[in-house]
């Protein structure tokens, strides 16, 4: 089939549209196109441009992650996964000791008293002491549960030197310097040796012991801005210690809790 010429004409000026040496960059050059071509085309430059936006300028709108601080609680001694937890919000007691897989001894315990909440850097330190046997009773008393018969009544042993009971003690404290440091947790100024200020970089242990001899000198610090009173830092090096430190009481408790 013999293809006219005004037919040729029209696919050289459509094909002629691609090509970068032809008239493209003039309005004159889509006077050869049809108004479907024109069409087409601009659909396919839309697209285009669209699809370049996605690829290098479009970011997807993400929701905001969630920010909380972590709270480390130390747990040792007489449980069954001891070490450093990590809540989101500050545990109990009862939270801190099954997290680090409650007591070891299977015998029960109650710990839904325990409602003290602790806070970042606590200690735990569960320990199980057995308490000086008494002397012997002036009266018979009854055997223990084990010892006992089928019967009725409380079988009774005449001169028992009393009953051995464990006793759970908690000690409530604060993580070593080291371990506070790791978590970014600041140090109580009221607290801390010439050791543990030694680990806080731009602290020799000369400027450690001045520290600590002005707080033995003013009976503990009152605040953190108390460190530009010490000899040897100014307003620059107290800018760089002040995130290391913190101040409050003393925080000193023990519990001895005995089991059922």
């Amino acid at each position: 089939m013999r293809i006219s010429e005004f037919s040729i004409q029209k696919l050289k000026s459509f094909f002629s549209f691609f090509n970068p040496q032809s008239a493209i960059c003039t309005p004159q050059s889509f006077r050869y196109l049809s108004f479907g071509q024109q069409r087409i085309l601009f659909i396919l430059a839309i697209s285009l441009l669209l699809a370049l936006y996605l690829r290098f300028l479009y970011r997807p709108a993400t929701p905001p992650e969630e920010i909380y601080q972590e709270i480390a609680v130390e747990v040792v001694g007489e449980v069954r996964n001891p070490g450093i937890h990590l809540f989101r919000n500050p545990p109990t007691l009862k939270e801190s000791i099954e997290k680090a897989g409650g007591l070891k001894d299977a015998a029960p315990f109650d710990m839904d008293s325990f409602s003290e909440t602790l806070e970042t850097g606590t200690l735990l330190t569960i320990v199980k002491e057995f308490p000086v046997i008494s002397p012997f009773p002036p009266h018979p008393s009854p055997l223990p549960y084990g010892e006992r018969e089928q019967g009725e009544g409380p079988l009774l042993k005449e001169g028992m030197k009393g009953i051995k009971q464990e006793v759970i003690k908690i000690k409530i404290g604060r993580m070593e310097a080291r371990k506070l440091l790791v978590f970014s947790i600041p140090l109580d100024l009221n607290r801390v040796t010439v050791e543990d200020l030694c680990l806080i970089p731009g602290i020799g242990e000369s400027l450690a012991r001045e520290i600590v001899t002005h707080r033995e000198r003013r009976k503990g610090f009152r605040s953190v801005e108390d460190l530009k009173n010490v000899k040897g830092i100014g307003e620059k090096k107290y800018q760089v210690f002040k995130p290391y430190f913190h101040v409050t009481q003393p925080f000193r408790v023990e519990s001895s809790v005995p089991k059922p």
